[in-house]
């Protein structure tokens, strides 16, 4: 089960504020082509696609790709900009042995209780030697995103994620190719950023009491006055290989 239900509200917030544009998410792209070497007629499966965004941005990078969407709410599956997008989870992914030369995971893996479990199906479905590339925040490495310099609170959320170790000691029969941060800009401003932040998008935001999120967004509100420039985040890029 993940930590938060991801009914209406939350698909609705992922929905209004948690797709990148092109230019945000341009680092990312790059990254991704590196360890995929993506090429017509290859398949990718994004597993926990949630409202679509990175299926719909694959198919348009990598023309030719075959894309598949998997994820286990019917919310978010509702409102996909990507369709169509399968019921399933990282437990019981609903394809057949060896059919896919990758998968993608986005902000997914902190919501997977039993990571041998998943371990075990994704390498059901990966071809050998197909990448598995999960981008994430990990316990103890949230120095370079934006939100956990005005919500500290949030950060004992974050530490509860599996960390990079747990995620290899976890993922037998995969060999561990890349760890890297990955720059986004995730809002033209702070002031942007504040301006449309909705807290049932961000999960660490949802577990932290009402006192401490209304401490950090007056902090952010306070920053937004003063200071200029995009916001950019660094997420990780947690690159394994099936073999």
């Amino acid at each position: 089960m993940a930590r938060i239900a991801y009914d209406d509200a939350d698909a609705s917030a992922f929905a209004s504020t948690r797709h990148l544009g092109d230019t945000g998410a341009s680092a990312w792209r790059d990254a991704v082509a590196r360890h995929l070497q993506p090429q017509p007629g290859l398949r990718l499966l994004d597993l926990g696609a949630g409202t679509g965004s990175w299926a719909k941005a694959f198919t348009t990078w990598f023309p030719g790709i075959e894309m598949t969407a998997v994820d286990p709410s019917p919310a978010m599956r509702e409102r996909s900009v990507f369709q169509p997008v399968l019921a399933g989870d990282a437990a019981d992914i609903p394809l057949s042995d060896a059919s896919v030369d990758g998968v993608w995971m986005s902000t997914v893996i902190h919501h997977v209780p039993d990571l041998a479990a998943a371990a075990r199906e994704i390498r059901r479905v990966l071809r050998p030697g197909a990448p598995l590339l999960i981008r994430s925040a990990f316990a103890g490495r949230h120095e370079r995103i934006t939100l956990f310099r005005y919500f500290p609170a949030a950060i004992r959320v974050l530490d509860t994620y599996p960390s990079v170790e747990q995620v290899h000691a976890a993922f037998d029969g995969f060999d561990t190719v890349a760890l890297e941060p990955v720059p986004q800009v995730t809002a033209a401003s702070l002031r942007e950023a504040v301006t449309n932040l909705r807290r049932a998008a961000h999960t660490p935001l949802q577990l932290i009491s009402d006192e401490e999120y209304q401490q950090g967004l007056q902090s952010m509100r306070d920053a937004a006055r003063t200071e200029t420039g995009p916001v950019v985040d660094a997420l990780d890029l947690l690159v394994l290989r099936r073999r």
